[in-house]
C-alpha cells in the first residue's frame, strides 16, 4: 500500500489557454505515478474528451470504459488507438466556470512491463448532463514513462485558464 505522495510537478494554464499540458523528465525514483487534473476546454460543445499519451508515442493504447450521465450507462472497449481517452471535461457550452476532475493512477511506471492505467473522472455541469467515467487502460510498451501529455484532440481546442494538473510520485516505504 502506498504511503507517500510527493509532488513532482504542478501545471496551471495561464491567460490565453494552452493546447496541451505536458510533463517531461519524469524521474524513475517512485513506484507509481498519480496525475490529478481539473480542466475545461474551449471547444463549442457542452463536454469534450481529453487524451493522454506517454513518451510522445502514438501506438499501443487500449482501454475499457464504463460511463454514465445520470440518465443512462454505457461501456466500450478500444484497442490499437493513438492515446488513452474517455476523460470528459466541460467545454464552452457548459455551465460557466465548471471544471472536470480526474485522477489517473499508473502503477510500476518505470518497470519493464507494459503500463496499466486507471482513470476516475467526472465532468461537472450544473445546467445539463454531466458525465462520470471509470477506465482501465493499457499502454503496450515496456519503456519507462518519462513524459506525458494531455490534449483535447477535437478541432484545435485549448485548455482554459486555471485548468490544472498535478503529477505526484508515489513511494512504497
Amino acid at each position: 500500500m502506498p504511503n507517500t505522495f510527493q509532488l513532482i510537478a504542478p501545471s496551471t494554464v495561464g491567460a490565453g489557454g494552452a493546447a496541451s499540458i505536458d510533463f517531461t523528465s519524469i524521474p524513475s525514483t517512485y513506484t507509481d505515478l498519480c496525475l490529478v487534473i481539473s480542466a475545461r476546454v474551449t471547444r463549442a460543445v457542452s463536454a469534450s474528451t481529453i487524451c493522454l499519451t506517454f513518451n510522445g508515442s502514438s501506438t499501443g493504447y487500449s482501454q475499457k470504459n464504463l460511463s454514465g450521465n445520470g440518465a443512462s450507462a454505457s461501456s466500450n472497449s478500444t484497442s490499437g488507438t493513438v492515446n488513452l481517452t474517455y476523460m470528459e471535461v466541460p467545454a464552452a457550452n457548459a455551465t460557466a466556470s465548471t471544471f472536470g476532475n480526474h485522477t489517473i493512477y499508473i502503477p510500476n511506471y518505470a518497470g519493464s512491463a507494459n503500463k496499466s492505467v486507471s482513470f476516475d473522472s467526472v465532468s461537472e455541469n450544473n445546467g445539463t448532463t454531466a458525465y462520470a467515467n471509470l477506465n482501465a487502460g493499457l499502454w503496450s510498451n515496456t519503456a519507462a514513462i518519462t513524459s506525458m501529455s494531455l490534449t483535447e484532440p477535437n478541432g484545435g481546442s485549448n485548455f482554459v485558464q486555471y485548468s490544472t494538473a498535478y503529477l505526484y510520485g508515489v513511494k512504497n516505504a
